[in-house]
């Protein structure tokens, strides 16, 4: 047995074990080495992994094989019925960059029901996302303003902001929609996407003072 294959195998092997540390190595040493027959075990484990950093690693060791190779596997697992694998499969395509990827970011992942998921739906769209369906890509975003807590708010404004000018149309129309909490978020975006140093909460605070100002001037 080629001694490859030999180290291989025993990475593999070690994805299995129960210190985090070990499966960190693990995806280390795959990744320094790719080999294509790792793959399927590398998004396996990515859908059940449950330290932050070794997803980390599992991501990058999958981004060091072919392209040609990972994206089919990892679109395939976007059809998982367990969040974490969307989610990492998602992130994985953001990773690796190909647009070949773009089909498989349907509307369906970016209004996932998870919020994990649907952030790295938006995070994988804005970047796959071909020359011309960023007004389109921006419009299923705004149906998702007003979602989730902060980190989720923020996510997706920062979604929306890499998508650059063309999301202003798309943040101008939210501004008047009846629901308070979708107006807020796309001020608060559209406060940051022009003063990005502002920071986050302070683009919030601004948008509940001017929509408060233009109750103050209905009801006066």
């Amino acid at each position: 047995m080629a001694k490859q294959e030999t180290d291989t195998i025993r990475a593999l092997q070690g994805l299995e074990a129960s210190n985090a540390s070990v499966r960190l190595r693990a995806a280390l040493a795959i990744g320094t080495t790719p080999d294509p027959r790792s793959i399927d075990r590398l998004i396996e484990r990515c859908a059940i992994e449950p330290e932050f950093s070794v997803r980390d690693m599992l991501t990058w060791a999958l981004t060091r094989h072919s392209s040609s190779v990972t994206i089919p596997r990892l679109v395939d697992e976007l059809r998982s019925e367990r969040a974490q694998a969307r989610s990492q499969a998602l992130h994985t395509l953001s990773k690796i960059g190909d647009r070949r990827a773009w089909p498989a970011i349907t509307r369906a992942l970016l209004t996932d029901a998870d919020d994990e998921v649907a952030r790295s739906a938006w995070r994988a769209a804005v970047v796959l996302v071909p020359e011309g369906e960023g007004p389109e890509l921006a419009a299923v975003l705004a149906t998702q303003l007003g979602r989730g807590e902060r980190e989720t708010h923020l996510s997706l404004s920062r979604a929306l902001i890499a998508l650059g000018e063309q999301i202003t149309p798309t943040l101008h129309a939210a501004m008047t929609d009846p629901d308070p909490g979708v107006r807020r978020h796309a001020i608060a975006t559209e406060r940051l996407w022009r003063d990005p140093d502002a920071g986050f909460e302070f683009a919030i605070e601004e948008a509940k003072r001017i929509m408060a100002l233009g109750r103050t001037r209905r009801e006066g």
